[in-house]
């Protein structure tokens, strides 16, 4: 294990969702089993349905900040999802997941893209959330907090926190030590 994760004691993930908790600490229990993972509620300072993929990782670092600071935890964990206007007319998928040390380090990875079908993304249009589309569409309640759109759509063959737990991996490649 390197030195760095032998220090790591708490992982504070900006969010109460379950989905994002899970994915975080699914990858830091493959790392550093002994660290305690807890999410925590903070803002994103982005809208609820953020739009292209500068604006998703702006709300991801800032989740991942503010997490840190309230939990003073080690590291601090992002996760955000939005969407992007394609020029063809059609609304991709977009999520970022940023990571930030006590020390200053941070790391950023993503991003999920699929397009949604097209009455989930004239809702979306319209200035519904992807969560609350999907809900809308499916008949569900709080899809965003169990298999997720991705899970939906794709028919169960990749889950919204699976899809997450890579987004994490790859944000925590600046901070690993080889």
């Amino acid at each position: 294990m390197p030195e760095a994760l032998a220090g790591l004691q708490l992982v504070a993930v900006g969010s109460t969702n379950p989905v994002k908790v899970g994915a975080a600490r699914a990858v830091v229990e493959r790392l550093a089993p002994h660290a305690r993972v807890d999410g925590v509620a903070v803002e994103s300072g982005v809208s609820d349905q953020p739009w292209g993929d500068d604006e998703t990782i702006r709300g991801a670092l800032a989740r991942a900040h503010a997490a840190r600071s309230a939990l003073d935890a080690d590291w601090g964990v992002g996760i955000e999802g939005g969407v992007i206007a394609i020029a063809d007319g059609s609304v991709r998928t977009c999520a970022w997941a940023a990571i930030v040390a006590r020390d200053g380090r941070h790391g950023v990875g993503g991003s999920l893209s699929l397009e949604l079908p097209l009455r989930v993304a004239e809702l979306v249009r319209g200035g519904m959330e992807l969560g609350h589309a999907m809900d809308a569409v499916t008949g569900e309640h709080e899809v965003k907090r169990g298999v997720g759109a991705v899970g939906v759509l794709t028919r169960g063959l990749v889950t919204r926190q699976a899809a997450y737990e890579m987004l994490v991996a790859y944000a925590l490649v600046p901070l690993l030590e080889f």
